[in-house]
């Protein structure tokens, strides 16, 4: 079923209605750039073909109704209250709501929304931020509100950090509005600037998702965050007038590494090299040389695991497999780390069975087998047209 007959139907299941407006957003993948965005450095993500669909109505009464085949009912008169236990998945697009009525949207009645998902639960694929972006485009069709892709990325963002209340940055919003079929999308975070990089269809991307996760995963996120401000602040104090860790050069950091303490100099050495290994993987995109990238994507999950230590056993055993596997460009943890999913970028010669072959040898490693997705690179959010 396409994505608009799913929505469409989960929609009429709910409302006994037809929706106005349909809209889709895709999940993203990191594929390199880890830890660069706090850190005001550049990332690379890839929009996934698993998305989140919206179908939406506008009705005149003030009464703002959620339906999910996934989650529970949710009904609110007042649109700038924030919903809480069960009922918090309607934030989302709640908050992106808010969210447009400070960039312009006219508020008048209320209306009926249904959402469906195909995105895989705990894959650190952000559904989240395609639920916000679907919902994006679906309040700007039916409100006649006209926004950029950029207006559009930085408000879901504002409403995940101010409304529902999750401090991340740039990245799962951008990547979803700005993919494109065969191109990978590229984040100035310091500008938050978006362009896209020729990747080509012939290339995709397979996650090896390992369901592991740091009984300790957000204090640990938290401490890099905090070192990486202490290590600005220390190469602050030795005469560099920097602000984040993308102020300063592999060349400069070398030169005053060692007056770091031990930690702080470990994780400000990854996030100033994957800075420059963004740019290299940038320039090496941008001759066509797709296969010379797997070197970069490798080194940076050593790094993770070596300097900023954000790695587990489960995921290092998964990339060691997948560097021997034929036609693997190359591979890394993806995402924030300390467990979770280890990304494959690979050629059309890597098939299925070759992917079973790598969660087979898993299993005979860790007792159980990683949950494996294929994904295509695939278009950003949009509107569907209603059949």
């Amino acid at each position: 079923m396409s994505h608009s007959d799913s929505v469409t139907s989960c929609f009429t299941e709910h409302f006994q209605s037809q929706p106005q407006f349909l809209a889709t957003a895709p999940g993203r993948v990191e594929v390199i750039g880890n830890h660069t965005d706090y850190n005001q450095g550049p990332v690379i993500g890839a929009a996934i073909d698993k998305g989140v669909s919206v179908a939406l109505r506008r009705i005149d009464e003030r009464a703002f109704r959620f339906a999910s085949s996934d989650f529970p009912f949710v009904e609110t008169n007042d649109s700038s209250s924030k919903q809480n236990g069960d009922d918090a998945w309607a934030n989302y697009p709640l908050g992106v709501y808010n969210a447009l009525i400070r960039r312009g949207l006219q508020q008048s009645g209320g209306f009926e929304i249904a959402v469906k998902s195909d995105v895989p639960s705990g894959a650190g694929l952000s559904s989240s931020a395609a639920l916000e972006l679907a919902s994006a485009k679906a309040f700007c069709a039916a409100y006649e509100l006209e926004l950029s892709d950029k207006e559009l990325a930085i408000a879901c963002r504002e409403a995940e950090n101010e409304f529902v209340g999750v401090p991340c940055g740039i990245l799962d919003q951008g990547v979803s509005a700005f993919g494109k079929t065969g191109h990978l999308v590229h984040i100035d975070c310091r500008e938050i600037e978006f362009s896209t990089i020729p990747l080509g269809s012939e290339y995709s991307i397979w996650i090896f998702n390992t369901h592991q996760k740091h009984s300790l995963v957000e204090s640990m996120y938290a401490t890099r965050h905090e070192e990486c401000f202490e290590a600005v602040k220390q190469l602050e104090s030795l005469g560099l007038d920097i602000s984040y860790l993308a102020d300063i050069t592999p060349q400069q950091f070398e030169a005053h590494k060692d007056r770091l303490s031990p930690n702080v100099r470990k994780r400000a050495e990854h996030v100033v090299c994957e800075i420059e290994r963004v740019k290299q993987v940038c320039a090496l995109l941008a001759e066509g040389k797709v296969s010379e990238v797997g070197g970069l994507l490798f080194d940076s999950h050593e790094s993770s695991r070596t300097l900023f230590e954000n790695s587990i056993e489960e995921l290092d055993y998964l990339v060691s497999i997948l560097k021997s596997m034929p036609e693997v460009i190359g591979a890394r943890l993806t995402g924030g780390g300390f467990g979770g999913a280890a990304m494959a970028l690979a050629g059309e010669a890597f098939t299925q069975s070759y992917a079973q072959s790598v969660a087979s040898a898993y299993r005979g490693r860790f007792g159980e087998e990683p949950d494996v997705l294929h994904c295509q690179v695939s278009e950003g959010a949009r509107l569907l047209s209603i059949s």
